[in-house]
């Protein structure tokens, strides 16, 4: 499989199955990914800047450390994905199955999560200040004990009595909705 730009540049090339690749500290900014079976993919440390993964299956895939900045995921399956201490400004999460996904320490600023689905999923830590997750987003059942929210819009966002959010955050004030998941 070739990984190309864009505008057809190869990055990268691997053999045998796209499952389970090891596209560890790998550079694949800018390239085309949508649509692709990832499912347990290895991209810890990556650099995917620009990368597009919209409607691709990332079930299980790591993208611990990774530079996301400005990365695609829309419509995409990312349950139980990896990206711990990612950075993933600018990114665009929107319609993305995110449950039980694991984005402890993620900066997260400026990320589109709207209508996204993160329930379970662990947000400790995570830098989620000047982003979007109102729209829907689905946070039951979520961990965002010491997130950092400020200047996150959290109108609309779904949450339910399991969803563990950081001290002092009035959901009501916040304009968040208490739903059952």
């Amino acid at each position: 499989m070739k990984f190309k730009t864009a505008h057809g540049r190869v990055k990268h090339e691997i053999a045998g199955p796209l499952a389970e690749a090891k596209l560890a500290d790998v550079d694949l900014a800018g390239v085309r990914l949508a649509g692709l079976d990832l499912r347990h993919a290895n991209f810890s440390g990556a650099i995917l800047t620009g990368a597009d993964f919209s409607g691709a299956i990332l079930q299980d895939a790591c993208f611990d450390g990774a530079n996301l900045e400005g990365a695609r995921f829309d419509d995409a399956d990312m349950r139980r994905a990896r990206m711990r201490h990612a950075d993933l400004y600018g990114a665009s999460f929107w319609s993305t199955d995110l449950a039980d996904a694991d984005l402890e320490s993620a900066r997260l600023r400026g990320v589109d999560l709207k209508h996204a689905v993160l329930v379970r999923a662990n947000l400790k830590h995570a830098n989620l200040g000047a982003d979007n997750l109102g729209g829907c987003t689905q946070l039951q059942g979520a961990d965002l004990t010491q997130a950092q929210l400020a200047g996150a819009n959290l109108r609309d966002a779904e949450y339910d009595s399991d969803t563990l959010l950081p001290e002092g955050l009035n959901t009501q004030n916040a304009g968040m909705q208490h739903r059952a998941a």
